[in-house]
């Protein structure tokens, strides 16, 4: 790959195809894909094609490989990309971007979820994962996508509180989907969305609390997108 031309983004528009022929030697595409894993622990704009091509681990294809060395091409051309953290003027507190991407594998139809969690300006936790089953619509998606959030920003502030900080007003959530928005703040339980009940008690229960706060944003404005969508 020394010789291999950079390019500006890490995944093709166009569908993998899964009917290319097997590997002979898959072991070269899984030793790729594992070191490509520990990248994204400073590379949170690799999450999402990295999640993408650790799905063929167990039968790689032509295809994935070759999806695999874009990732590299990607790589080659933003050497000078990754994490800052900036020391902050005033008292820094949490804020994060929850995502989805509903039904957008076409394989099995399951949903991408994703978040991005800032401590003042730094980035400090992301994630990018398939979830286990499908859902029906792109609210429960992204409420999904939140419940995941929530837990996540609920395991910082117990870690901040064990240093003793003390945060200056309860985490903000950034979520561009309307109806998340509406079911997270309604005391009201429809049975319509019963098949989410656990994930809706338990943002519930936080938002009661004043413990997180869901606001809405653009989807222009949605930086969990890296986690959850390919880079255009």
């Amino acid at each position: 790959m020394e010789g291999a031309k950079p390019c500006s983004t890490h995944l093709s528009t166009t569908k993998l195809d899964h009917s290319s022929p097997l590997l002979e030697n898959p072991s070269e595409y899984r030793s790729l894909v594992g070191a490509l894993q520990y990248l994204t622990w400073t590379r949170p704009d690799l999450s999402f094609a990295v999640n993408l091509v650790c799905q063929f681990m167990h039968s790689p294809r032509i295809s994935h490989l070759q999806a695999v060395k874009r990732i590299l091409r990607y790589l080659k051309g933003s050497l000078d990309l990754g994490l800052w953290f900036s020391k902050s003027s005033q008292a820094p507190s949490i804020q994060a971007f929850s995502d989805a991407d509903w039904a957008k594998c076409y394989l099995d139809r399951r949903s991408t979820c994703g978040y991005c969690v800032f401590f003042g300006n730094s980035l400090i936790s992301w994630s990018a994962k398939k979830q286990p089953i499908v859902a029906h619509s792109s609210t429960e998606a992204e409420y999904r996508s939140l419940a995941n959030t929530v837990a996540e920003i609920t395991w910082i502030c117990k870690l901040l509180a064990d240093i003793s900080y003390s945060l200056p007003h309860s985490p903000k959530i950034w979520c561009d989907n309307l109806s998340a928005i509406s079911l997270a703040k309604n005391p009201v339980f429809h049975a319509r969305t019963k098949h989410v009940e656990i994930d809706y008690h338990y943002i519930r229960e936080k938002v009661l609390a004043n413990q997180v706060s869901v606001q809405f944003i653009c989807t222009q404005d949605q930086v969990a997108d890296i986690c959850t969508k390919s880079l255009s």
